[in-house]
């Protein structure tokens, strides 16, 4: 498969909303010289636009893009995110925070965790989130960004106005957008020489206009109607792991300043979320149509959230999984359009930044050649794959008996890859962690230790602290976290601080 050189500069994007304008900003900003990018997109066609919870990842992406952190978060109306608060997973009443960055110090040899552990059979050590800062900021709705020491974090944003933001960047930057709504796909026939027959050739408008391109990005959500549809690229069921396939997501106005944190609060259906922005909190249920109905969705959401609906409930239905290939001929699926889990773990906006940074570094240039493609469909299927386990953990292990679905869940044969990586740690307390996977040991560690897996032994290294140095290691760790949350703002004080310049700037402007 090769398409010439010479005519490979004209990119079409089908479709907007956070992956249509992520995917256009970066190649913009990177080879918006070179190329002629045109993004359709109809305001008639919604987009999801729930995925308003990130991971610090996203911080990694705006460093490319040389977005001012102030002004995207005053344009999106975002706030601080320190991790996640899982509340009755394990079991009713029983609740654990995922936070992001490190906790206490490792040894080259083992981490933390088997000194924690010879701690507390000790009876020395504190709760495990005492040795993590984000944590206890988070806990004491704190933050700020300090120097040397800094606070490992993400953000909470509207998903429609980080779109909308995203647009005036790729804008600038020579992204042409075209309203429409698109009403045939069409390909290359047997005249374009035998490398070329099947590739895709154009969008074909409501209107009759034509949008040729030499490479395509389907952006258009669950529909896949570019690599899905058109190129029939299947489609792999993870139900069985994943049964919620539905969420109804409401927002509704503030009654509560800010905190720095995702709550994710199970229930006997699935689970449900709350993130709190700067003018309002975003809210959902994520359930299994086997055991809440559609019909019932709505009202269950308007009982389980706090201050007056701005919008009515929103039902969106899908199906956890992944497409056999996102990039196929000349297509390039990113965002819901090539897979998706689930909105648990905030992942949603990283798989669309990763599609994008892998395309720019495997950018065909010079023609689609097929160990660009089959590089690029692997490591996209690696890390569905490594996201999927991660939050099957969640669902796995627990003790919930209050319906069929964690029961189910709890029972299920689970996916090799996690089967070894649980029964590590139940044994030895170890995690590992190839490079190029997004969550960390401590994110494994947690989430485990939270859902109630207790390590059978710890590392030996860990006996060779005494008593006393074991005592003295762990207290000047708790302290020295103590010391930093200590000097915090409030996390709602600073993010007003933070944005007042640009709301300044705006209103004047206005």
């Amino acid at each position: 498969m090769n398409t010439p050189a010479k005519t490979f500069h004209r990119v079409v994007i089908a479709g907007g909303g956070t992956a249509g304008w992520m995917m256009a900003a970066l190649m913009s900003k990177l080879l918006g010289k070179r190329l002629d990018i045109t993004l359709v997109e109809s305001e008639e066609i919604g987009t999801v636009g729930v995925g308003e919870a990130t991971i610090p990842a996203l911080l990694t992406f705006h460093s490319l893009l040389g977005i001012n952190e102030a002004e995207f978060m005053a344009a999106t109306n975002a706030t601080f995110k320190l991790g996640i608060h899982f509340e009755g997973w394990k079991a009713i009443g029983e609740n654990y925070f995922h936070s992001f960055g490190s906790t206490g110090n490792d040894h080259w040899s083992a981490g933390f965790q088997h000194f924690w552990l010879k701690g507390r059979a000790e009876g020395l050590a504190r709760n495990y989130t005492d040795y993590n800062p984000e944590t206890v900021a988070a806990f004491g709705n704190r933050f700020a960004h300090v120097q040397h020491q800094g606070l490992n974090y993400a953000y909470h944003l509207d998903a429609g106005r980080y779109a909308r933001f995203l647009r005036q960047m790729s804008e600038a930057n020579g992204v042409r957008r075209i309203e429409g709504k698109i009403a045939q796909v069409l390909q290359h026939g047997a005249e374009a020489g035998a490398a070329r027959a099947g590739d895709l050739s154009a969008l074909r408008l409501e209107d009759g206009s034509l949008i040729e391109g030499d490479l395509f990005i389907d952006c258009t959500g669950f529909r896949s109607l570019l690599l899905g549809q058109t190129l029939g690229v299947a489609y792999e069921d993870w139900s069985y792991w994943l049964p919620c396939d539905r969420a109804v997501a409401v927002q509704t106005a503030s009654v509560r300043e800010a905190w720095p944190y995702t709550r994710a609060i199970a229930h006997p259906f699935g689970w449900q979320w709350r993130i709190p922005l700067q003018h309002r909190v975003g809210n959902g249920l994520v359930y299994s149509s086997k055991v809440l109905s559609d019909a019932d969705a709505p009202d269950m959401i308007r009982r389980n959230v706090e201050g007056e609906l701005l919008i009515q409930p929103r039902l969106i239905r899908f199906v956890p999984g992944q497409r056999e290939k996102v990039w196929e001929r000349n297509c390039v699926a990113v965002g819901l359009a090539g897979g998706f889990v689930e909105p648990l773990e905030s992942t949603s906006i990283h798989l669309i930044q990763r599609h994008a940074i892998r395309l720019m570094q495997l950018f065909p240039s010079g023609g689609i050649q097929q160990a660009d493609v089959d590089e690029f469909n692997l490591q996209s299927r690696r890390d569905l794959e490594h996201i999927r386990d991660f939050i099957v953990l969640h669902y796995h292990v627990n003790a919930r008996t209050d319906s069929p679905l964690w029961a189910h869940v709890r029972e299920m044969e689970l996916p090799s890859t996690l089967r070894h990586r649980i029964e590590l740690f139940r044994e030895s307390a170890r995690v590992f962690r190839p490079s190029d996977e997004l969550f960390a040991e401590n994110s494994w560690i947690q989430v485990m230790m939270g859902q109630g897996i207790t390590p059978q032994r710890y590392h030996p290294v860990a006996d060779l602290m005494g008593t006393q140095e074991l005592r003295q290691f762990l207290g000047d760790i708790q302290v020295k976290v103590q010391r930093t949350v200590a000097g915090l703002p409030s996390h709602q004080q600073y993010v007003q601080q933070l944005c007042a310049p640009f709301r300044q700037t705006a209103a004047s402007a206005a």
